[in-house]
């Protein structure tokens, strides 16, 4: 049996956009190139290729084309749309990182317990934090790259403020649990002397003291993630179907199923 092949989903998730599941659509193969962003040359051959295959029916009248949806091509985009929303819920809900303990430079407590900040975190996050942050180096580059992407997530904001003399930046805050024990923050700075292989962490207790934690000590940290902070900054137009598919190659979408996808699902789930 013939499978929809990557390629193809974009010019089959446009024809449904334009009501081609139940009726004849009438398109020319420059405007269909256009857009799902590929040649007219390209598109021709999607139409060509998804016809042979019995996706969708054509007929032709010279420059103009009438596209309509079989009920296999309709099923195998019904079969897509079941597998991601599977892989969707079943993805892990947070973010993992191993790091080890180090100290800061004590400027975690000032900050911390600044009326500025204290004032936000027990409306936002439900407590005052124990005064100073919990350091940890993430050694790893794979750790080191998965932080990246709470720099773009909202998280709870802590709004910068002035107290007529400076200014301080906002604090970004993720819910996390340390050892899989110790309910905490995970902490973004707008400003930050660190680099990027530091995080810091919150909590209303002494990290450092109640876990017996010293420097040096493997420490594992785990940040749930919400899934509609994960998308909220991608473009309003943005369709699961119509995803950049270009270098995946010829692939079918059992390949394409078996493909890692990072996207978040809305259960902060740390089990």
């Amino acid at each position: 049996m013939t499978e929809l092949k990557i390629q193809h989903i974009q010019t089959l998730s446009y024809l449904l956009s334009k009501g081609a599941k139940h009726n004849y659509v009438t398109i020319t193969t420059s405007s269909l190139g256009k857009n799902i962003k590929k040649s007219q040359q390209a598109a021709s051959k999607h139409l060509l290729e998804l016809e042979q295959n019995n996706f969708i029916e054509r007929l032709v009248n010279g420059r103009n084309v009438s596209v309509k949806i079989t009920t296999k091509g309709f099923s195998e985009m019904i079969k897509l749309s079941t597998i991601l929303q599977k892989s969707l819920e079943s993805s892990p809900s947070y973010v993992e990182l191993k790091g080890i303990l180090v100290s800061g430079m004590g400027e975690g407590a000032y900050y911390m317990g600044l009326k500025g900040y204290t004032k936000q975190f027990k409306p936002k996050i439900g407590y005052i934090p124990f005064p100073g942050t919990l350091n940890v180096r993430l050694n790893q580059k794979i750790h080191q790259e998965a932080i990246k992407q709470f720099e773009i997530l909202e998280g709870i904001k802590i709004k910068s403020f002035s107290d007529g003399k400076r200014t301080y930046g906002w604090v970004k805050c993720f819910p996390a649990k340390l050892n899989n024990s110790i309910n905490c923050e995970l902490i973004i700075l707008e400003r930050t002397h660190h680099d990027d292989s530091i995080v810091e962490l919150i909590s209303k207790i002494c990290i450092r003291k109640t876990a017996k934690l010293k420097d040096g000590s493997k420490v594992l940290i785990k940040i749930a993630i919400n899934f509609l902070n994960s998308v909220i900054n991608f473009p309003n137009s943005f369709s699961i179907l119509e995803l950049e598919l270009s270098g995946i190659g010829d692939c079918n979408l059992a390949t394409f199923a078996s493909r890692p996808i990072f996207l978040h699902p809305s259960m902060m789930n740390f089990s």
